[in-house]
Parts: structure tokens; C-alpha cells; sequence
């Protein structure tokens, strides 16, 4: 169990704190309500640039690391098609440090066309580097807008290409921190040696003064139901040829979205999932092949991938997936394989919130869906699920016409 209060600045600031004096250090997450959905399709990777953007110095501290190492602090930070999430630890005793270059990068960043370009090369060099020169690294690219038509899901984090980073103007950049980097749309959290009255003071210290406004409604264009199967080939000098197929599932607050995740395990989550025992174990036309959801905050994706052994062909073992998927669809899961994915989950959930910083985000995250108690409640949620739930999931997923798969062709 998480324990935690919460309170909310005038300015629209979420605020959730997690005493635990159990350890020295204290940990300090800001989650911003933007990810790479919230982009123009014009002007993508702007969410990831400002990542970075976001440690080139703010209006009064031109560097952010330096003192922050200097009380023994370390920090980093991940932008998702969702969310832009920033977290830094350090012994508890020099948490104020923390808010005080939280807020002051909140308030205003230094804005320079020196460090606009520093950090687009920076970022043009990683798109190069981990998408287009990565064995496999492109699969993303060539997926997500064959699986989504409208929705901006159909574009990675790091954007569609890589011109739109390297055209983005200083305007542009001005007009994305006013819009999405303010009080009312950041959460945040306080999680260690630190007791809820001195977060308190310190939160309307240090983010108090700065203004907010209202929270801007988000307008998406949303993905139509998926009515015919698609397909894609791509050939690449890759060491494996590897299957990808992607089906459209529900919202993460949908009820039915734990028995979607839960229909993913028994499917591929290790090696004693159904995927693994029939085609890598027994038949031996994969190397590895595993199944997982995107776990996105919109309706999102349930994927199976997996790269197949040599001399394989493609549509070999895209029908032996297939029928694996299928016998999901003719009966439930036997009560003990559910119950075995279901221990894994909640063991996943437990081993997960050992660590501080990734209780401060399970409360950040809860706090953007609604209900910061989430934490607490999805282990029960997990153990509800019953076998006729994950059959209804199947039948709702894993259907043929809601299917969209990628033939990754190794040319060496």
C-alpha cells in the first residue's frame, strides 16, 4: 500500500506527497499532460525535443545539472506518445534544491537560438542513431501509421522524420512551452524523507507564484474501428526476419483493459506463455516472440513480435501465430494459466514500487487518469479478472480485421 496526500495550488498545480522515512533521500517528480499525441502532424517530435530543451537552463539557472550534483542529486527524465515525465533523487535534507530548479525551469526556460540548435542536433543525432542506423530500429516508424490512419498515435515520440526537428523555429518552441509546460497541466509528486506539511510550504514557495490558467480540453481526432486487415513488407540488412502484427484494444480506463493485458501474457509474457512453448519450444520457427500492450492513456495497441529462425518464411510463421491466437478464441483459459499470468502481474506491481521513484510516477500517473489511489487498487482489479473476461477480450482484439502486420524481411 502507497500511502499519500494530496492538495492543490491556486495556480492549478497538482500536488501528491509519499512520506517515507524509512530512507534518507527524497525523490521529486514533475509530470507535464503532454506527449507526442498532443503534436501537429506537421511539427512532430516537438514533445521529445522539449525533453531536452528542458535541461539547457531556465531563466535564472543557466545550468540545471550543476547544482544539483553539487547536493549529491542525480536527475533524468522520458517522454512517451502520452506524457513528458522529469525526476530527480538527492538526499532529503536538499530537497529544496529541487523544487527550486523544478520551478524555476516551470517559470521559463532560457530560450537562445544557441540552444535550439545544440539540442535539434542532439536530437536529430539520436533519431539517426536508434531508428535509422539500429538493426530493427525503424519497426516503429513503418508500424504505427500502417495500425493508426487518424489518430496521432500513428507517429512515434521522436517524430514522423527527421525534418521537423530540424525545422523547428524558435517561435514554434515558444508557442509549445505556453501551451502545454504550466502549472495546471503538470502533476506533482514528493515521495521519501519528507513530511507533507514542509512539501507544503515548499510547493507555494517555489511554485506558487508562478501563473496558471485554464486547462486547455484536448481535441483529437480519433481512430475509426479497423474494419480490414493490413499488411506491410519491408526488407532490411538485419541479422533475423521478424513478424510484427498490432491489434487495437481498448483505453487504459476502460474496464475491459486489464483482461487485454492479462489475454497479453498468456499469450507471450515468457517463456512459458503460449507462444513461446508452441513456436519457439516445439515447432522452432521463432527465435523469441513475445505479445504486450502499449499500455497507452487512448486506445492503444496489443503487439506480438518476434524474429524467426533462419530459412523461416514469413507467411509460415504469420500463420502459425495465428493459429496459436485462434485457440483463444474457441475456449477460456484454464483457471490456473490465468491465475499464473495474474501472480506475475501483481508480483511485477510489487517489485515495481520497491523503488521511490517509480512510486512517485505509479502516483503521478494514477493522479493524470483520475484517481492517484489507482496504485493501491490494481492489484484487485488484476485478480477480478475472470477466464470468460479474457475470452471476451480476445473475441474483441484478436480478430483478424483489427489486425495490422508488418513483414520485416531479412536481406542477409
Amino acid at each position: 500500500m502507497i500511502h499519500f496526500q494530496e492538495f492543490t495550488l491556486a495556480n492549478g498545480l497538482r500536488c501528491l506527497v509519499h512520506e517515507d522515512f524509512t530512507t534518507p533521500l527524497a525523490v521529486l517528480n514533475i509530470l507535464y499532460d503532454v506527449g507526442s499525441r498532443d503534436e501537429s502532424p506537421d511539427q512532430t517530435g516537438f514533445a521529445h525535443l522539449f525533453e531536452h530543451l528542458m535541461f539547457s537552463g531556465s531563466v535564472n539557472i543557466p545550468s540545471y545539472d550543476e547544482p544539483l550534483q553539487k547536493v549529491g542529486g542525480e536527475n533524468n527524465a522520458f517522454t512517451s506518445q502520452d506524457i513528458t515525465n522529469y525526476y530527480l533523487s538527492l538526499p532529503a535534507a536538499n530537497i529544496e534544491t529541487g523544487f527550486w530548479l523544478e520551478s524555476d525551469r516551470m517559470l521559463d526556460l532560457a530560450f537562445s537560438e544557441n540552444g535550439l540548435d545544440v539540442q535539434r542536433k542532439v536530437v536529430v543525432e539520436e533519431f539517426k542513431q536508434n531508428y535509422l542506423n539500429q538493426p530493427y530500429g525503424d519497426v516503429w516508424l513503418k508500424l504505427k501509421p500502417l495500425a493508426y490512419q487518424n489518430h496521432p498515435y500513428q507517429w512515434n515520440t521522436i517524430g514522423k522524420e527527421i525534418s521537423h526537428i530540424e525545422d523547428a523555429q524558435m517561435a514554434d518552441v515558444r508557442a509549445f512551452f505556453r501551451r502545454h509546460y504550466a502549472p495546471q497541466n503538470a502533476i506533482l509528486v514528493v515521495a521519501g524523507a519528507v513530511a507533507f506539511d514542509e512539501v507544503k510550504r515548499l510547493a507555494e514557495k517555489w511554485f506558487g507564484p508562478i501563473a496558471g490558467g485554464e486547462r486547455q480540453p484536448r481535441q483529437l481526432p480519433q481512430e475509426p474501428a479497423q474494419t480490414e486487415a493490413r499488411r506491410a513488407e519491408v526488407s532490411a540488412a538485419v541479422p533475423l526476419s521478424a513478424l510484427y502484427k498490432a491489434y487495437h484494444m481498448p483505453a487504459r480506463l476502460d474496464p475491459r483493459y486489464h483482461a487485454v493485458d492479462l489475454l497479453s501474457d498468456v499469450l507471450g509474457r515468457g517463456k512459458s506463455s503460449r507462444l513461446h512453448q508452441r513456436l519457439v519450444k516445439d515447432l522452432q520457427l521463432f527465435n523469441n516472440i513475445s505479445a504486450s500492450v502499449t499500455g497507452a492513456l487512448d486506445p492503444g495497441l496489443f503487439v506480438v513480435s518476434g524474429k524467426l529462425n533462419a530459412g523461416v518464411a514469413l507467411a509460415e510463421a504469420d500463420r502459425a501465430v495465428e493459429a496459436v491466437v485462434a485457440e483463444l478464441l474457441q475456449a477460456d483459459v484454464p483457471t490456473e494459466e490465468l491465475q499464473k499470468v495474474k501472480n506475475q502481474a501483481e508480483t511485477g506491481l510489487v517489485f515495481g514500487e520497491i523503488e521511490l521513484l517509480n512510486r512517485a510516477l505509479a502516483l503521478a500517473i494514477g493522479k493524470l487518469l483520475g484517481n492517484a489511489n489507482l496504485v493501491n487498487e490494481e492489484p484487485a482489479q488484476l485478480q477480478a479478472v475472470t477466464p470468460t473476461d479474457v475470452r471476451a477480450a480476445a473475441e474483441l482484439v484478436l480478430r483478424p480485421e483489427n489486425c495490422s502486420t508488418l513483414y520485416y524481411q531479412a536481406t542477409e
